[in-house]
């Protein structure tokens, strides 16, 4: 029980130091009502508070006392041991169960700081692979609640032993598709936060906790370092990429039944009234109108098209935002996560615009960065490991261009995402809705079907950019834009594009609503044609799209294909010709 909790009616908060009446902190979680500040909970107790009621089942993985190094500082280590079970009534510093979040079943390991500060040794490590290895038998997401100091000193170089052992076990669980969740609470440090806190697919933080390899202290020791005042904590973390998301404790179960509702893959029909299409895609040019490519390109970058997050917030079910690369930061140019689309679960990247002057500068104008890229790249494997289609929406003037940027390598970023998105085993739609400028949008129209709305337009370079460059006039930008032929008709008669969505009259902007409809409408038609097809298919068929841009002739063989194949494909009659 945290030290604010007393035997009187009233407590003063740890965090704002105020009065607060007992019963109502124990109704909200043992979570400060003044300041919101959130006491630590024992493991049983996050059991409760996690998983339905009556649904927990203790896993009794029997573990083994070690002392390998028959270790004694002020006293010997098995007295340690006596003292925290004594103490905590626990027999080691983790509890694991089998249960259900909202009904959705799930396996969790729930760390315990009071017994040796939530140290890893090989009781721990073992009961954490243990978990590891019963989700990957049963096929069950696995929930790691974290609560640590770091590696059990008393048990030396094993304990450190326990990193890899864990990190091992989590691998094979992304080896078979299973989704992994960490919980981090305060605090994660050392040992633990280097390895199994980590490396989960989705990490979740409440507010305020500290995540770091080297605590502060050591740090400003070591190499005398002045620290920011928030360092290390969740909202310090979340600015930097680290986590995807920080959520008070009253949010963790709605929270984490969207996420394993999705990651089950299950169509979710209960009382659905099945939506049919009314929107057809136009899929021959000769039906679409002749258009200035200026007019396009200005409709195309009007500040009240729908952005990608009111295509999320119109289309999209049990929505979970998942946020940063992992690496250095998040990019608010680039919206990504998972959910369901008519009751099928997708993953959804796009590029995030505004509406607003104030808007378009806190989305860095639609101009992702790396961290961005990274960030979408690192969605799209997601996808593809739980085997869910993959939708992207474009709208960018481009990748964005600066210092930062080249510093960590913008292109290099882009082309790992054109190299994923060749090969992602799931089915891939992207729809450019506005602007789709340069590699920078090609970074997230790799796909099976790329689709374009009416007023939407597609370029290698801006037509002010071209004009500037081969005009030397940026005044030239109309005509560089009809040159460049940008506009849907033109693209979809190059193949560029495989169908055009429609706009309301009046374009996107003009109704929202309907623009979303016929966007949905596009989604599912091509969902229901990709979704018979199978991984070797969906890849092979998408090389092929790709590689015939710029092909001087018909391929002998279709890319994928094994040499024995092609051999059979091959028409002698052909080969004679050629070789004539």
């Amino acid at each position: 029980m945290s030290k604010a909790v007393t035997d009187t009616s009233w407590l003063v908060c740890p965090g704002c130091s105020e009065m607060v009446y007992r019963n109502r902190f124990m109704r909200a979680h043992q979570v400060c009502p003044e300041c919101g500040w959130h006491s630590p909970l024992t493991a049983r107790q996050r059991v409760d508070l996690l998983l339905d009621a009556d649904s927990a089942e203790l896993l009794d993985f029997s573990l083994p006392d070690s002392d390998p190094l028959d270790f004694t500082d002020t006293k010997p280590y098995p007295e340690r041991l006596r003292e925290a079970r004594e103490r905590t009534g626990l027999e080691e510093a983790i509890l694991c169960a089998r249960g259900r979040i909202d009904g959705n079943p799930v396996i969790v390991a729930v760390m315990d700081f009071r017994f040796m500060g939530g140290s890893l040794g090989a009781a721990v490590g073992e009961a954490v692979t243990r978990s590891c290895e019963t989700a990957l038998h049963e096929r069950t997401p696995l929930l790691l609640v974290t609560a640590s100091g770091g590696a059990r000193m008393q048990e030396g170089v094993i304990s450190l032993m326990q990193m890899a052992k864990t990190s091992a076990a989590l691998g094979q669980l992304d080896e078979a598709g299973i989704l992994t969740v960490s919980l981090i609470t305060d605090p994660t440090f050392g040992g633990v936060a280097a390895s199994f806190a980590t490396l989960p697919d989705v990490i979740i933080a409440e507010p305020a906790s500290r995540l770091g390899f080297a605590g502060r202290r050591v740090i400003e020791q070591t190499v005398r370092q002045q620290l920011p005042e928030n360092f290390q904590t969740a909202e310090f973390l979340s600015q930097h990429g680290v986590i995807d998301m920080i959520r008070p404790r009253d949010e963790l179960r709605p929270t984490l039944a969207k996420l394993l509702s999705v990651a089950s893959r299950r169509p979710d029909e209960a009382g659905r009234p099945r939506h049919t299409p009314a929107t057809p895609l136009v899929s021959d040019p000769g039906r679409l109108p002749e258009r200035d490519a200026w007019d396009c390109v200005r409709v195309a970058r009007r500040l009240g098209r729908p952005t990608t997050t009111d295509y999320i917030a119109a289309l999209m079910e049990d929505f979970s935002e998942l946020r940063g690369d992992r690496m250095s930061s998040d990019c608010p140019a680039l919206v990504a996560g998972i959910g369901r689309l008519e009751g099928t679960p997708v993953a959804v990247i796009g590029t995030r615009k505004g509406h607003t002057a104030e808007e378009l500068a806190a989305s860095n104008y639609g101009m992702p960065n790396p961290a961005g890229y990274r960030k979408a790249a690192r969605v799209m494997r997601l996808a593809g490991k739980l085997g869910l289609p993959v939708i992207t929406l474009v709208d960018t003037a481009g990748a964005f261009p600066g210092i930062e940027a080249e510093e960590n390598a913008q292109a290099s970023a882009i082309a790992e995402n054109l190299r994923l998105m060749a090969s992602l085993p799931v089915p891939v739609i992207s729809v450019i809705t506005g602007e789709g400028g340069s590699g920078g949008a090609l970074a997230l129209a790799v796909a099976d079907r790329v689709l374009m709305c009416a007023n939407a337009v597609y370029s290698v370079i801006s037509a002010e950019g071209c004009a500037a460059i081969l005009w030397k006039d940026p005044a030239a930008a109309p005509e560089a834009a009809n040159a460049l032929r940008v506009t849907a008709r033109e693209l979809l008669r190059f193949g560029v594009v495989d169908g055009v969505i429609p706009e309301p009259e009046g374009g996107a902007d003009a109704d929202h609503p309907l623009a979303a409809e016929a966007l949905r409408d596009a989604l599912v038609a091509s969902l229901a044609e990709l979704a018979p097809l199978d991984q070797m298919n969906l890849v092979t068929q998408r090389h092929a799209r790709f590689r015939q841009f710029g092909a001087a002739e018909p391929m002998p063989f279709v890319p994928g294909e094994t040499s024995a194949a092609a051999e059979v494909r091959t028409d002698p009659d052909d080969e004679k010709e050629r070789a004539s």
